[in-house]
C-alpha cells in the first residue's frame, strides 16, 4: 500500500467511526505526521457556564496526535494509551481545528502532540499522548483498504 493509500484510508476511518456522528468533524492528513482535524462547536455542547465543556478539547486533541501517530504506522492500529490536556482558555460557539504532530517513536509507543486553535489562529487548548501498537490490523477494519 503507499504512503498516500495510507492516509487516505485512516481518513476514511476517522469519517466512519460512530463518535464522529455526535462530534461532527472532518479529518485531513496532508503528510506523514501531520493531521487536522476541523469542527464546530455549537450551543449544546457548552457546560452550565456557557462555554464548551471539556469533553471537545479531549476528543479533538486526542484525535489530531492519534491521527498523526497513526499516520507512521501502516500496519496496526494505535491505542492511546496516556493524554495530558493543558487548557488555556474557555470556548464559545466557533469552528475550532486540531492540528497534530508525531514527535517520537514508531516501534511500540508513538509520541505525539497536539493544539486546538480558533479561527484566529489563537491556541485555547494544548494535549501530548503516548500511542501504543494494537494487535488490530488496519487492513482488516471496514473502510480502510477500500
Amino acid at each position: 500500500m503507499s504512503a498516500d493509500a495510507h492516509l487516505r484510508g485512516l481518513e476514511r476511518l476517522y469519517a466512519r467511526a460512530p463518535v464522529n456522528g455526535v462530534f461532527r468533524s472532518g479529518l485531513t492528513i496532508p503528510e506523514r505526521g501531520r493531521a487536522e482535524i476541523r469542527f464546530e462547536v455549537t450551543p449544546d455542547m457548552f457546560h452550565a457556564a456557557g462555554a464548551g465543556h471539556g469533553t471537545i478539547y479531549f476528543k479533538m486533541l486526542d484525535d489530531a496526535a492519534f491521527y498523526a501517530a497513526n499516520s507512521m504506522v501502516v500496519d496496526c492500529f494505535l491505542l492511546t494509551t496516556q493524554f495530558n490536556l493543558f487548557l488555556t482558555r474557555p470556548v464559545k460557539a466557533e469552528p475550532l481545528t486540531a492540528i497534530g504532530q508525531w514527535v517520537s517513536g514508531a516501534r511500540r509507543v508513538l509520541i505525539a502532540e497536539s493544539r486546538l486553535v480558533d479561527s484566529a489562529g489563537e491556541e485555547v487548548a494544548r494535549g501530548q499522548g503516548t500511542f501504543m501498537r494494537s494487535r488490530i490490523r488496519l487492513a482488516d477494519l471496514p473502510g480502510y483498504s477500500e
